[in-house]
């Protein structure tokens, strides 16, 4: 039986925080039970958040009118995408099981994760038109949300101050399975 591997995109700058121990924890117990753990600490990585043609090598399609998603498609076809994305992409193809471990900053995940998101998983390679969500091109592949929220929980219930938590966090969990919404509710709890 192969190994199985498990990729987790990691965004927090101090190596002291709660965060950091989530992921230190989550490398032991994974490796523990087998798996090939792969880390992708953005931070220090010093990985680009912003999306620019820079991520394309060689020449636009339409440089007159640069349309990121359209450019990447094609880059990504042609093997034409920059090596930090190109990397990126190698390690989510190998992992059966992907952690975004991160701090919830304004309700919403860290601009170095949602650079990493826009830039790695481009359409071509994560998504078409015809291939997402319960049909996607990552359907078999799990997908865990381990955050922390500088809060308490009574803070992201429906009745809370910050209203419920799975409001903001919607965008995230749209192709998440209902066992792996349980677990994410979970999740919330425990990392709150």
């Amino acid at each position: 039986m192969a190994q199985k591997t498990a990729l987790i995109v990691y965004a927090h700058q101090s190596p002291a925080s709660f965060n950091a121990a989530a992921r230190d924890v989550a490398v032991q117990a994974l490796t523990k039970q087998g798996y090939k753990v792969l880390v992708s600490d953005l931070y220090a990585m010093n990985f680009k958040a912003s999306a620019t043609a820079e991520d394309i090598k060689g020449d636009l399609k339409n440089p007159e009118h640069f349309i990121y998603n359209n450019e990447m498609m094609v880059a990504w076809q042609d093997g034409r995408l920059s090596d930090d994305i190109a990397e990126e992409q190698h390690k989510l193809e190998q992992a059966e099981l992907v952690i975004f471990q991160f701090p919830l900053y304004w309700f919403s995940i860290p601009a170095i994760m949602k650079g990493w998101i826009d830039r790695v998983l481009t359409q071509g390679f994560a998504f078409t038109l015809q291939k997402m969500y319960d049909n996607g091109i990552f359907k078999a592949k799990k997908a865990i949300l381990s955050f922390t929220t500088g809060g308490t929980e009574s803070m992201f219930k429906p009745d809370g101050v910050h209203g419920d938590i799975n409001v903001p966090l919607w965008p995230l969990q749209q192709d998440v399975s209902p066992s792996q919404k349980y677990f994410l509710s979970i999740l919330n709890h425990l990392f709150a």
